[in-house]
């Protein structure tokens, strides 16, 4: 599973920030590591400067083998938390994904 971290030009997408990310992202999926060819994370700051109510963003997709790509955003008022809400977000995406196309 390859991840991709990707940062507007208002968020600061540090190194320290990119390896935590990616270590979350490995430990909150490692059961789907063999089911997901690569996962994007796209964080953005929507008003820039400017102080707002939840302009923090978080897009993460995941692209499943032989699957269509599925993606979830989640917005709150610091980056660490849109993305823990997005990571929540996908991992019950993907487990309604595979368990759809379990055969019993």
């Amino acid at each position: 599973m390859t991840v991709q971290i990707n940062t507007d030009n208002n968020v600061e997408g540090h190194e320290r920030l990119k390896t935590y990310i990616a270590d979350e992202l490995a430990s909150s999926l490692a059961r789907f590591e063999d089911k997901i060819t690569r996962v994007e994370v796209h964080l953005a700051d929507e008003n820039s400067d400017k102080s707002g109510v939840n302009d923090k963003r978080c897009v993460i997709e995941a692209r499943p083998e032989n699957l269509q790509p599925v993606a979830v955003t989640n917005q709150s008022d610091t980056i660490e938390k849109a993305f823990h809400g997005a990571l929540d977000k996908i991992k019950k995406v993907l487990e309604t994904t595979f368990e759809k196309k379990k055969t019993y």
